[in-house]
């Protein structure tokens, strides 16, 4: 029993670095030949576990062969177009001008029923608002609505808003995080100024704080209080 629980714990954590080498997609976002090593490696890995007297080999040698296989693909789908096309299709337009494509979603063993229960979950009610709908190689439905029904955005207005950046956390549970303020080019003293301002005497009374790229802080103590400032000029 204990050589068994030996084996899960090794397994499990192989089998977890190999994942985390094969990318960061989720399961629903994998091609074709992903999904299909993703299957391959869950049952090969068990084996050892299955029968005791099975040397953790025979689980690990397969998952790493499985591995070279996976980035081998990866590779020669980059360099090759045409075998990229081969190994995980190619995006298929089944709205045009929209213009419901009956043929290509036959092609796709693809009804009506699956495009409009994707379209739901675009937020798309009515398909007639959608002008192009491409179904991409991963199953993903990716929608253009026609031009009427798109959303407004600044430019259209003309207006220019001032460019935030990216948002850091800079404070989580009470612990700063001085790689996130290196990150936004603020100094630590800028926060614990702002902090002081806000009659907080304490990083640790601190529930959570973000600050985006020009210096904007939101931050939350544990009492459920926001207050928002600057550490722009702390």
């Amino acid at each position: 029993m204990f050589n068994v629980i030996i084996k899960t714990v090794l397994i499990y954590f192989f089998t977890m670095f190999v994942m985390r080498l094969m990318g960061k997609r989720q399961a629903g976002e994998l091609q074709p030949f992903e999904l299909v090593i993703a299957v391959m490696m869950a049952e090969v890995a068990t084996t050892p576990m299955d029968s005791p007297g099975v040397p953790i080999t025979y689980g690990i040698i397969p998952v790493a062969v499985l591995l070279l296989m996976h980035n081998a693909i990866s590779y020669i789908s980059l360099k090759s177009e045409k075998l990229r096309g081969v190994i995980s299709g190619r995006p298929s337009i089944v709205i045009h001008k929209g213009i419901i494509k009956n043929e290509e979603l036959k092609s796709l063993s693809y009804n009506l029923g699956d495009l409009l229960e994707q379209l739901r979950a675009k937020d798309v009610i009515n398909i007639s608002d959608v002008h192009y709908a491409v179904l991409e190689t991963n199953g993903e439905l990716s929608v253009m609505l026609k031009p009427e029904l798109r959303p407004l955005n600044p430019k259209d207005l003309g207006i220019s808003p001032p460019n935030t950046g990216f948002s850091y956390d800079v404070i989580i549970d009470g612990k700063l995080k001085p790689k996130n303020m290196e990150m936004l080019g603020f100094s630590e003293q800028s926060l614990f100024s702002l902090l002081k301002r806000c009659n907080i005497s304490r990083v640790r009374d601190v529930f959570f704080a973000t600050s985006d790229e020009t210096g904007n802080v939101t931050l939350q103590d544990y009492k459920g209080n926001q207050i928002t400032g600057s550490i722009a000029n702390g």
